[in-house]
Order: C-alpha cells, then sequence, then structure tokens
C-alpha cells in the first residue's frame, strides 16, 4: 500500500483533486491519500515528515512559505522520502516573469473564493430585498437603507452588495407604516438617506418627464416636504442614523456609511 500524504498549510484540497486525478490513471492502485492540512511551522513540517517515514509513502505539498518547503525538502531527503513540491516552481517562474514576490499568506487562494462567493450571494441578496421587497427577511440584512423616493437607496445598496455586504433598502412613505421587522432590527443596522428639497424635486420631476409620472403630487414642493419631514421624524423615532446625500456620490455616500458602523462589525465585514 501506497500512502499519498497531501500536505498544505490552507486545506490541500486542490492537491488532492490533483493527485485523484492523476490516480484514475492507475487503475486498482493500492493508494491511500492522506491530508494533513494548516502545517505552518517548523515542527509540523517535520512531524508529518516523521509521521511519512514509517510507511511506503510519497509527500505531496502545497506551502507557500518559501522556507517551509526548503524545511520540507531537506526532512525529506534526510528520511529518504519522495516530496514534490507542486506550488514552489510555479511561484517561482511567476515571480521571475511578473518581478514580484509571492505574499506567502496561507489560505489566500481560498480567502478569495470565498470573498467572490460572498459578492454574489450579496448582490443576489440585495435584487431580492430591493425597494421594501421580501420585508420578512430583513433580519438577515447587514446595511438596511431607508428613505423617500428618489434619494439614492438603490444605487448605495447595490455598491454596497458588490463589495460584499448583505443590504437592503425600504422606501418611508407618510400613508404606510414601515414593516415591522424593519422596527425589530438594532438602530445601528439602519440608515436614512437625506435629501434637500430642492434636490429631490429636480430628481424627481427628471424621472416623472421620463416615465410619463404624473409632476403633481410626485414632485410637488408641498409632496416632497411631507415626505422628507416624515421620514426624518421616523429616523428620529427609531434613533436611525441620518447620511446628507446631496451632492454627493455613491462611493461618498458609502465610505460614510461604513465608518459609522461598530468598529468590530467594519473589522470583519468585507470592505474592511
Amino acid at each position: 500500500m501506497l500512502d499519498v500524504f497531501i500536505v498544505s498549510d490552507a486545506t490541500g484540497k486542490t492537491a488532492e483533486r490533483v493527485v485523484r486525478a492523476a490516480l484514475v490513471q492507475f487503475e486498482d492502485a493500492p493508494v491511500r491519500v492522506v491530508r494533513r492540512e494548516n502545517i505552518r511551522t517548523p515542527e509540523e513540517v517535520r512531524a508529518v515528515v516523521e509521521e511519512a517515514a514509517g510507511e511506503d509513502s510519497i509527500l505531496v505539498h502545497t506551502l507557500v512559505s518559501d522556507r517551509l518547503r526548503r524545511l520540507m525538502l531537506a526532512e525529506s531527503r534526510l528520511r529518504g522520502i519522495d516530496s514534490l513540491d507542486m506550488l514552489g516552481p510555479v511561484l517561482d517562474r511567476l515571480a521571475t516573469h511578473l518581478k514580484l514576490t509571492p505574499q506567502e499568506k496561507p489560505g489566500l487562494f481560498k480567502q478569495l473564493q470565498e470573498a467572490k462567493s460572498r459578492e454574489i450571494e450579496a448582490v443576489a441578496f440585495a435584487f431580492r430585498h430591493d425597494d421594501g421587497q421580501k420585508a420578512e427577511e430583513l433580519d438577515r440584512a447587514e446595511v438596511v437603507l431607508v428613505g423617500v423616493s428618489r434619494s439614492m437607496k438603490t444605487p448605495v445598496m447595490l455598491y454596497l452588495a458588490y463589495r460584499g455586504w448583505f443590504a437592503a433598502n425600504v422606501p418611508l412613505i407618510p400613508e404606510i407604516d414601515p414593516p415591522p421587522t424593519l422596527l425589530s432590527l438594532p438602530a445601528d443596522r439602519v440608515f436614512c438617506l437625506d435629501v434637500a428639497p430642492d434636490r429631490l424635486q429636480q430628481l424627481r420631476r427628471v424621472r416623472a418627464a421620463s416615465e410619463a409620472i404624473p409632476v403633481d403630487p410626485y414632485a410637488s414642493s408641498e409632496q416632497i416636504r411631507k415626505e422628507i419631514h416624515h421620514a426624518q421624524q421616523e429616523c428620529l423615532k427609531h434613533r436611525w442614523r441620518s447620511i446628507d446625500v446631496t451632492g454627493k456620490s455613491v462611493e461618498e455616500v458609502c465610505r460614510e456609511l461604513i465608518a459609522l458602523l461598530p468598529a468590530e462589525r467594519r473589522a470583519h465585514g468585507p470592505t474592511g
């Protein structure tokens, strides 16, 4: 029985898939694949080599640390074990051609994959929870934006989503009570986007013209003052933080919003 030791400073799943793909070419071969993951210290490298030394074995490793790769080679030679460095030669050639030094951060590929997966999920979540949709699921949102119509709720929500934040938005309408799920959220998770009345009127008139919406009452001064006053009162009542979006870009609003999040959430959040 041949033991193939997969040694990695992360999960080792990639190396194992490569090895198993190669083993398919050897029908009914007496092979056992043994995975040793999160190997990140010299002591752990020596322990794995010692374990493999007592068997008919091969060591296949994907260690990003140059120091640990060299130690693995030295220890394997000392104990007469065949070892294969799957990652080192690739890193060396890329470093030569790119004229850059590898970061040597274990698990970085997995982290990048998880970040990309989270971004995809966050964008899907945003589209499902735009403009008050599926309000019963708002407790799953990390950030909820509220405000009157045309206060940049959707653009800001999508900007956050594309950076991995689970965001939703809910319109504040004088004649309609906010959904119970929104009111049950911690106040520091909800942000009210405020906009100056004259700017809001401009935005609504443009929308009314492009979508054939009657200007009155949608873009009338009286209606706009009424809606803004209602939104501001709801904001005060529920202790939601307010962000003035007048004259600001989406990026500026998002930076301001993220800065207002609790430090522990910013530290663990997608945008850091």
